[in-house]
């Protein structure tokens, strides 16, 4: 059984959908960033952490990727084309996406007050909109998820951003990523996951 620890409202929610759509069992340690059961399995401080057969693993991204690839599910194939487009395309979301959000974050309640700029948030609202503009050409017309009729870590990873955003007020230009939030969102796995 894995363990995860970190609290949902962080990137732990990430990982705890990618579990739960893949139906595997685990426990969940609600536990915020440097709390000490946190820095016992990773010095950084940071959540989540994945404990796998005695193993932590850290970072969310790299957590949904050995998740995704060990149960062979959430992901296409290593080595193939489809799975290049993948790994693009998760590597662009997570660029363009989740590291404005962060850096909003950072500079809204994660550093020391006399070092937040709470104006570079317009910047990030701008820079929000452009990414979107980037990612609206990469989406498939043909499915419901980024990649056409395949789920995959990409679109959890774009589905929590979105959630940041929302929660942030950056605005979603377009009705497509609208609609994939909403899509994404409705999916009893991430509803069971936002609720742990």
């Amino acid at each position: 059984m894995y363990k995860v620890i970190g609290k949902t409202q962080t990137r732990t929610l990430r990982v705890l959908w990618v579990l739960e759509e893949l139906g595997l069992a685990y426990d969940h340690v609600q536990a915020p960033p440097r709390d000490p059961s946190v820095v016992a399995v990773n010095p950084a401080g940071k959540v989540p952490v994945l404990i796998a057969d005695g193993v932590p693993i850290t970072d969310s991204l790299a957590i949904m990727t050995y998740l995704a690839d060990r149960h062979a599910a959430l992901t296409f194939a290593p080595g193939t084309i489809d799975r290049a487009h993948q790994d693009a395309l998760t590597h662009f979301i997570n660029e363009e996406f989740d590291q404005i959000f962060w850096m909003a974050a950072r500079h809204s309640f994660v550093l020391p007050e006399e070092h937040r700029l709470p104006a570079i948030k317009d910047s990030l609202k701008w820079e929000f909109e452009q990414s979107q503009h980037r990612l609206l050409p990469r989406m498939s017309e043909t499915g419901p998820f980024l990649m056409g009729e395949t789920m995959t870590i990409a679109d959890i990873l774009l589905a929590h951003c979105l959630r940041w955003a929302v929660g942030a007020k950056f605005p979603i230009i377009d009705d497509r990523i609208h609609a994939f939030g909403a899509m994404m969102f409705d999916r009893p796995a991430y509803k069971k996951a936002a609720a742990a």
